[in-house]
């Protein structure tokens, strides 16, 4: 089995899937890009046994088969060398694999492709077409509010609920939640699953934002299909907390202000606040909103002043500043709205305005008890 394919392209396709690679993989195998010749398309694969990518490329072959190459090793020859068409010979008995170029060769021991997991087959699932903008969009609003906690696997995904209204991104470590919804694209069905970080970055760092995805799930198992690329997961298994239940429909106190200017003065005055709890003041009187940082152990603190628009009773509360730090940096528009009722309950941040009436977000954080 031999095979020519441009260098450039190949690496290019390669690193594209490349970030499904495991470092401690309990199965050597899967230390190896799986290549695959049907019809002088080549389709590579990468898999980690939870999650699977693939990749197709025009080559010129004279005939099928597969063999699974090492793929530091791949990797590492194809990013030195310069664009050039290279020929694989791959010897079926041994599995060895030649690769030769303009002025040189290189061999490797490959492995037999047929003992590369083979991919669960999606059937009986529901499918629906989102553009990229809006599942870029969903992942980079959800993904910094995921847990980390092996105990609560279920809270360290991002669960999504279709239906035939609406599509709900949600995503909570129970100190912090963000809910995002769509409007503008529908599913046929209701339905709810819960998807793993790392497929999610991976779809992060491959999708453009103008291409459609055709996104298929079942109770078990996700694909989503993009250009040229097909992303399998499965999908985290148990039930997804009441997320609803933890938004608190009464706040009557709203503070609106200026977005860029209250997460500056957060920068300045969270360097002053204690290393462990993170904790600011709030203390917001009439259109006086004054942040307030002490670390009593080094005797240090801080504290800023900014003016805003305020709706609600005068109101001291306390957070976690890297909190509302990265929910401030998930916000684009100019100004913003926190809503809170009183300072034991969560504080709800939304954008003060909306370009897009499709688009919904709504991030809540609990309070951290201040020291009286």
């Amino acid at each position: 089995m031999n095979f020519i394919v441009s260098s450039t392209s190949l690496l290019k396709n390669l690193q594209n899937i490349s970030g499904v690679l495991s470092t401690n993989n309990t199965l050597p195998i899967l230390d190896n890009f799986l290549f695959e010749i049907k019809e002088n398309e080549l389709t590579i694969s990468a898999s980690d046994i939870d999650t699977t990518m693939q990749t197709t490329l025009e080559v010129e072959a004279n005939e099928s088969g597969k063999v699974a190459i090492p793929a530091k090793l791949l990797l590492d020859i194809l990013k030195v060398l310069p664009d050039q068409p290279v020929t694989f010979l791959v010897d079926k008995n041994t599995y060895g694999i030649e690769i030769s170029y303009d002025n040189g060769k290189s061999k490797m021991s490959g492995y037999n492709g047929d003992d590369f997991p083979k991919s669960p087959e999606m059937e009986n699932g529901e499918s629906i077409r989102v553009s990229g903008e809006i599942i870029s969009k969903a992942i980079n609003k959800t993904l910094f509010a995921t847990g980390n906690d092996d105990l609560r696997p279920v809270m360290s995904g991002v669960y999504c609920q279709f239906s035939p209204s609406e599509l709900i991104f949600v995503a909570t470590d129970a100190h912090k939640l963000v809910r995002y919804k769509r409007t503008d694209t529908q599913a046929t069905g209701s339905s709810s699953f819960i998807l793993p970080k790392k497929p999610l970055n991976l779809l992060k760092s491959n999708l453009k934002g103008d291409e459609e995805i055709l996104i298929e799930y079942t109770s078990s198992n996700a694909v989503f299909t993009f250009n040229n690329i097909v992303l399998l997961c499965r999908l985290i298994d148990g039930k997804y907390p009441n997320y609803e239940a933890v938004i608190p429909r009464e706040n009557p106190n709203v503070l609106t202000v200026d977005r860029l200017q209250f997460l500056g003065s957060i920068k300045r005055v969270s360097i002053f606040a204690n290393k462990t709890t993170h904790q600011i003041k709030l203390k917001i009187a009439g259109s006086e909103l004054s942040l307030f940082a002490e670390d009593i152990d080094f005797s240090n603190e801080s504290f800023e002043r900014l003016t805003c628009s305020y709706d609600g009773e005068d109101m001291e509360i306390g957070f976690n500043s890297r909190f509302l730090m990265e929910m401030l940096n998930n916000i684009e528009t100019p100004e913003i709205k926190i809503m809170m009722s009183v300072p034991s309950r969560a504080g709800l941040l939304v954008p003060a305005s909306t370009d897009n009436p499709d688009e919904d977000i709504l991030m809540l954080v609990m309070p951290v008890m201040l020291n009286r």
